[in-house]
């Protein structure tokens, strides 16, 4: 049965996600002077980085986890969803500039960063992440371990702030890409998760045997939710990059606009 009073409480979780709250608040707080002196506290940014921390715990912590790991396929796939977007989305949207600027501005590191933050780097690296942990034999091991487990969740958390990085990068040194970049990348890493995609939603037959024969807690058959699992997977994915896209229209517009004013001219005399 399940127990919906229970939240986790090991200690790679917990002790990992206060670790990352208690170093945000030691550095934005005593040490932001010294970080960047004058720089007010970043309020907005640490509602955002605070946030990502809750949305990690309520997908991975939460009693989702127990019905992800023993139910239901569709259940997991929500997890991984919380883990992709509003986790990382907003992890990355919580780091001040500042905060990154140590790492960044290593001369030594340049060459590396550059390779690691283009986009082309982080959506193959997203792409190929992704679907390895959903090969059967991979998905499966994590369901059995509970460190693998943890593993992939931790790499598919990562694998998303890559994902991510080419538009909400913090780094003044290695900035989101150009509005028109990010529109091109944006349907690339949709394209590229297809086959994914449909392997899980189209199989004609159950791919992971832990769901196969979990005792049905819904009226979904093991098969259906598979379906539903996949259809999550395709339809959350494309929903919030269509978004984003939308968003990096309308800053292009804006953009465009600014530089050419005879655009907006153009624009308005059309109304």
């Amino acid at each position: 049965m399940i127990d919906w009073t229970h939240w986790h409480n090991e200690p790679i979780l917990t002790g990992g996600l206060i670790f990352l709250a208690w170093l945000y608040a030691i550095l934005t707080g005593p040490l932001r002077e010294k970080l960047s002196p004058g720089a007010a506290y970043p309020r907005r940014h640490a509602l955002k980085f605070y946030s990502a921390l809750i949305c990690f715990y309520l997908g991975v912590g939460s009693p989702l986890d127990q019905i992800a790991e023993r139910y239901l396929l569709s259940a997991h796939m929500l997890q991984h969803q919380i883990i992709i977007y509003p986790a990382a989305i907003l992890f990355l949207l919580g780091i001040p500039e500042w905060l990154i600027r140590p790492v960044t501005s290593k001369q030594s590191l340049q060459t590396v960063f550059k390779i690691l933050t283009n986009p082309i780097f982080c959506g193959a690296l997203y792409t190929t992440i992704m679907t390895v942990w959903h090969l059967p034999s991979f998905y499966d091991l994590a369901l059995q371990n509970r460190l693998v487990h943890i593993a992939e969740h931790f790499m598919m958390f990562g694998a998303a702030l890559f994902y991510w990085w080419p538009l909400y990068s913090p780094s003044k040194e290695f900035p989101p890409a150009s509005y028109a970049g990010q529109m091109l990348y944006l349907p690339a890493v949709i394209i590229g998760m297809t086959p994914v995609f449909a392997y899980i939603t189209f199989s004609s037959d159950v791919l992971y045997p832990t769901y196969e024969y979990a005792p049905r807690i819904s009226p979904l058959s093991a098969a259906a939710d598979q379906l539903l699992a996949g259809s999550m997977m395709k339809l959350i994915g494309m929903s919030v990059a269509m978004i984003a896209f939308g968003v990096t229209f309308v800053h292009w517009y804006r953009d465009s606009e600014r530089k050419n004013p005879a655009l907006g001219r153009l624009s308005k005399s059309a109304k």
